[in-house]
């Protein structure tokens, strides 16, 4: 590393960038180690506060605070810029500049509560040469890499659109991108354009931009790429639920320049986080002998059928809704249909909805008479049973349990609070428990359904991502404590969530909304198993079936699940929005591909 300081500025030199901070300038200029532009950075952040917006009055000049020697040159070096805040007594951005990222955050004293953090943007007046107002950051780059899929027909976009990494989904506009929640803190970026192939990668390097975020400290719900023209920022959402006494240091923002492709950014992101102690001890093991993990069981590996896209299937033909055809007599006709082809997974997913209300774990008895006896008859099969959860549905709960609007509704399920925590726990010794129903495990959907809104109230101080980990915590650890080789599915492929999972969902392949004919899912879903691998591979991956245009993109995903992951199938007889049958073709292939996967499994002792 090179460093430079004089009357022009502060300059720093490594073998993966250039960052020059002109003085007198508020942006630093961001290059490549070859001198090609990346970005002109705004060193005037905001971080707003309830009762009032920040803005950056006056920026002092730059500190070169330390540098690191060794034995080859300096290793790293820190630069802090002092300004002045109209929301705080101080306030101060700190860059660190290591020889392949840097890494800049912001520290805060006062007092507040915080709504926003901008990064790389924010209102300043602080040079009346530039005049005053919003002030983001110049790109160099055309295209954008989110790992949260959004738009399923494409994996990358034009950068000058904006692109969000949330807990915060569903239904409506904007709102279709919950199918990781959430996805790991990492955008990435390319200078090319976007290719006219929606699942090519543009030529790198590329350059990449993480959180690295102390745990505990995860109070946002989203963390948003915002662009407009040539410019761009990043945002995190605290919506009003951070409160600040003294003093408050946020996530740090890391750039990773010089990386060859988003997937290994992704895996770069990870290896930080590790580095920096920033993981759970169970997120930070792979399954070993010494890992703090629990030990994968072999049946983990069986392909799994879970009921949803037969009872949708069903639900079509009747014009009832999906959730209405699950039941005890409709499973038996699954079951059989597929035992009569010669298809028998290792693992059943009973799914939408089982129970008699979404907050309960008790089944509902004139849909399923005997569950812990239809249970126990899989088990003597030599079958496995996990029982589909829908996180946050505060439906049966007493509303003092739950989070609420102003108006005193409840949005969702509190896991702060201490009594809905215990009736929780005693849900999973229902579900699970030797006691209970027996079941062998939970696949744990629509946690996209975070609560979020400065509106909202819930009981503890958790809130975003640290609320959603307090949830899938306590679904996790309160399945093993019912059943100690428990498998707890979820769609976190987020490494701050390694420590509440076994496995992770790929999830949905297309939005039921835009289902195209031709849209290639095999592709889709290979680029999801990527991020996953990448971001979280000390968990096994759930390949998904659900939902495809036809017959024809079903078969081909069937086929190459198992080189993703756990091989996953949603139907029986029919498939696709047309409800084409299955034919015998399709079941033999499902008898080979399945047989072939159990054979290589039980020759690498289940390693992937």
């Amino acid at each position: 590393m090179e460093l430079a300081q004089d009357e022009a500025g502060i300059s720093v030199r490594t073998r993966t960038y250039r960052l020059r901070l002109p003085a007198g300038r508020p942006f630093a200029v961001l290059e490549d180690a070859a001198g090609e532009p990346w970005a002109e950075l705004a060193l005037a952040w905001s971080v707003h506060r309830l009762d009032m917006l920040d803005e950056t009055a006056a920026l002092g000049p730059p500190e070169l605070r330390q540098q690191q020697a060794t034995g080859e040159g300096i290793a790293r070096a820190s630069i802090r810029l002092p300004s002045t805040s109209s929301a705080w007594r101080a306030k101060t951005l700190v860059i660190e500049c290591g020889e392949d990222d840097l890494q800049l955050g912001l520290e805060v004293q006062g007092g507040g509560t915080i709504t926003d953090l901008h990064m790389l943007a924010g209102y300043s007046s602080a040079d009346a040469r530039y005049g005053s107002g919003w002030f983001p950051s110049e790109r160099h780059f055309e295209t954008l890499f989110s790992p949260e899929p959004h738009g399923p027909e494409r994996i990358i976009q034009p950068a000058a659109g904006g692109a969000a990494i949330d807990i915060v989904g569903g239904q409506g506009p904007g709102r279709g991108h919950w199918f990781f929640t959430p996805a790991p803190f990492c955008f990435a970026f390319a200078r090319p354009a976007p290719p006219a192939d929606p699942y090519g990668l543009p030529a790198g390097p590329w350059l990449a931009a993480g959180l690295l975020t102390s745990p505990g400290e995860h109070g946002f719900t989203s963390f948003a790429y915002e662009a407009a023209e040539d410019t761009w920022g990043l945002r995190l959402s605290y919506e009003g639920k951070t409160h600040v006494s003294d003093t408050w240091r946020s996530p740090r923002l890391v750039l990773m320049p010089g990386q060859a492709d988003p997937y290994a950014a992704l895996g770069r992101h990870r290896e930080l986080l590790l580095e920096q102690g920033l993981l759970p001890t169970a997120a930070a093991t792979t399954d070993g002998a010494d890992s703090v993990r629990p030990a994968r069981a072999a049946w983990w590996y069986e392909p799994i059928f879970c009921g949803w896209g037969a009872q949708v299937h069903l639900a079509g033909r009747s014009e009832s809704r999906g959730p209405d055809m699950c039941s005890q007599e409709r499973y038996d006709g699954f079951m059989a249909t597929l035992d009569a082809a010669g298809v028998k997974p290792g693992t059943v997913v009973i799914d939408d909805k089982w129970q008699l209300a979404y907050g309960h774990g008790r089944a509902d008895e004139e849909r399923w008479p005997d569950l812990s006896g239809w249970i126990a008859q899989r088990h003597a099969g030599g079958q496995r049973v996990l029982l589909w959860w829908k996180a946050w549905d505060p439906e049966g709960l007493p509303v003092q349990w739950c989070v609420t609007n102003a108006a005193g509704r409840a949005v969702a399920a509190d896991p702060s609070h201490p009594a809905y925590e215990a009736h929780l726990r005693a849900q999973l010794d229902l579900m699970l428990g030797a006691d209970g129903y027996d079941a062998d495990g939970l696949k744990i959907d629509f946690t996209a359904q975070s609560p979020t809104g400065p509106g909202l109230r819930c009981h503890g101080p958790e809130w975003g991502i640290e609320l959603l980990h307090r949830l899938l915590r306590i679904l996790y650890e309160g399945s093993k404590a019912a059943k100690a080789d428990a498998l707890v599915v979820a769609h976190a492929t987020n490494p701050y969530f390694g420590d509440v999972a076994d496995m992770v969902r790929l999830n949905d392949m297309l939005r039921l909304e835009r289902i195209r004919p031709g849209t290639d899912v095999v592709r889709q879903m290979r680029h999801r198993a990527r991020v996953a691998a990448a971001a979280c591979p000390e968990l096994l991956i759930d390949t998904d079936d659900w939902q495809v245009p036809d017959r024809a993109a079903w078969r081909a995903y069937a086929e190459v699940q198992p080189s993703l992951g756990v091989p996953c199938l949603y139907f029986t007889d029919h498939v696709g929005l047309l409800g084409e049958p299955l034919e015998e073709a399709d079941y033999r292939m499902l008898r080979d591909t399945w047989g072939a996967y159990r054979v290589a499994m039980a020759s690498s002792n289940g390693a992937r």
